[in-house]
C-alpha cells in the first residue's frame, strides 16, 4: 500500500483474487487455514488490505489482529469511523470462531453489538483487538473482542453471534 501526505492525500492498494482462499474453505480447519493466511501461504482478504490491518495471530478459539489508526480511517469529526472498529471487532470476534471449526463446517455472523468506550484517533497508537470464543456449541457460537490502544486502554468492546453450517 502507498500512501501520500502533501499537498493532496492519496491512497492505493492491492489484493489478491478473493476466490482462490474462497476454494480452501471447508478443506482445512479454521484454524489451519488462518494459519495459512498469516504465513503468506494463503492471501489475506481484501477488506485486510482495504482498511490495512496490520499483524495477525491466531490459536484456538482466540484471534488477535492489529491496525494503526490512518487519516482514512477518519469520520466528519475528525475520529476513526465507528464502521472500521465495528469491522476490526466483527474480523477479531468471527475469526475466533472460525478457529475452532473442523474441515467441512463454515459459519456465518449473525449479530454484532458493538460499545465505543473512547474516540480514537492517529494519536491512540496501534490498536489490538482480541477476539475470544466465550462458548461454541452445535449451531452456534459466542465470541467477544475487545479493541484497546498502545496504552492498554479498552476503546471498544463487542460481543457476536455466529450461525455453524455444514458446506457442501
Amino acid at each position: 500500500m502507498t500512501q501520500t501526505q502533501e499537498p493532496a492525500r492519496s491512497r492505493t492498494f492491492t489484493w489478491s483474487d478473493p476466490a482462490a482462499n474462497a476454494a480452501q474453505v471447508g478443506q482445512r480447519s479454521g484454524l489451519d487455514m488462518l494459519r495459512a493466511m498469516i504465513a503468506g501461504e494463503l492471501a489475506a482478504p481484501p477488506v485486510m488490505h482495504l482498511l490495512d490491518m496490520a499483524r495477525m495471530e491466531a490459536d484456538e478459539g482466540r484471534v488477535v489482529v492489529e491496525l494503526v489508526p490512518q487519516e482514512f480511517h477518519y469520520n466528519p469529526l475528525g475520529t476513526v469511523h465507528g464502521g472500521v472498529l465495528s469491522t476490526l471487532l466483527d474480523t477479531a470476534a468471527a475469526c475466533a470462531v472460525h478457529t475452532t471449526l473442523p474441515a467441512g463446517v463454515g459459519y456465518t455472523s449473525l449479530d454484532l453489538n458493538v460499545k465505543f468506550l473512547r474516540p480514537v484517533t492517529v494519536a491512540s497508537g496501534t490498536l489490538r483487538c482480541e477476539g475470544t470464543v466465550l462458548q461454541r456449541g452445535r449451531r452456534t457460537a459466542l465470541a467477544e473482542a475487545r479493541l484497546t490502544d498502545t496504552q492498554g486502554r479498552l476503546v471498544a468492546h463487542a460481543t457476536s453471534t455466529c450461525l455453524l453450517l455444514p458446506l457442501p
